[in-house]
């Protein structure tokens, strides 16, 4: 990575003195756009949660903010551009709500079953207002072709690839079975936890996120887990 003080398209040095008068309007200017993107995102991730990201567009989103459609184009650069970056915010929004909590335990075994429960909590408190942002755009775009779709795929696959991994590290350190098959795990993992998700929105049961916790659970004890190391509370 270069250590040269970075510049902008002019050549002119983007670490100017604090207190620079003609950076102040500049400056101003980014702190503004980057709290409209930011207000905008936070709108759209919950509306394309509910109602997917076709369903998306720059005037009814600027009816419900205070800026305007050509400032949302301006923003994104567009429908698609705005479907993107909408991802990618959903994106952030998972990993503080399920893969960060989780880190708390240790690698393999004790990290799999907190991503499980992590991502049951976020499911079941509505980080999303429509339950999980990434299920509903999965089935959306599970026929279509295009960048949108790539990004969806994208997410889909750094998600169930965390899960394997930690499968495979549980296997490795001896607290699954030896010859498990974590691809299979990770799959089983990620259907009871989307089995939860809509249940609960289709049938407004609360109780189908014990359920998947307990099917996890009889899968990975049925792999040699201890029981204990997977308990409920």
């Amino acid at each position: 990575m270069s250590t040269e003080t970075p510049t902008t398209p002019t050549g002119r040095s983007t670490h100017a003195p604090t207190g620079d008068p003609g950076d102040a309007p500049t400056d101003g200017r980014r702190v503004r756009g980057d709290r409209s993107r930011r207000a905008v995102l936070d709108l759209a991730v919950q509306d394309a949660s509910v109602r997917g990201l076709e369903a998306l567009t720059l005037g009814s989103l600027a009816a419900r903010l205070p800026v305007n459609k050509s400032g949302i184009a301006g923003l994104f650069g567009g429908k698609e551009g705005l479907q993107l970056a909408a991802v990618e915010h959903a994106r952030g929004m998972f990993v503080e709500a399920v893969v960060e909590p989780a880190r708390v335990a240790g690698p393999g075994l004790a990290r799999l079953w907190s991503l499980v429960r992590c991502w049951s909590d976020y499911s079941r408190r509505r980080v999303f207002a429509g339950g999980c942002f990434f299920r509903t755009v999965e089935v959306e775009f599970d026929t279509q072709d295009g960048v949108v779709r790539d990004a969806v795929v994208t997410a889909h696959r750094d998600w169930t690839s965390y899960l394997r991994r930690h499968a495979e590290l549980a296997v490795e350190a001896g607290e699954l079975a030896a010859g498990t098959d974590v691809d299979q795990l990770a799959f089983e993992i990620t259907a009871m936890l989307n089995a939860a998700n809509d249940g609960s929105l289709l049938l407004g049961d609360d109780a189908v996120y014990d359920r998947a916790l307990a099917a996890v659970r009889g899968a990975l004890v049925a792999r040699g887990a201890d029981p204990v190391a997977v308990a409920a509370g």
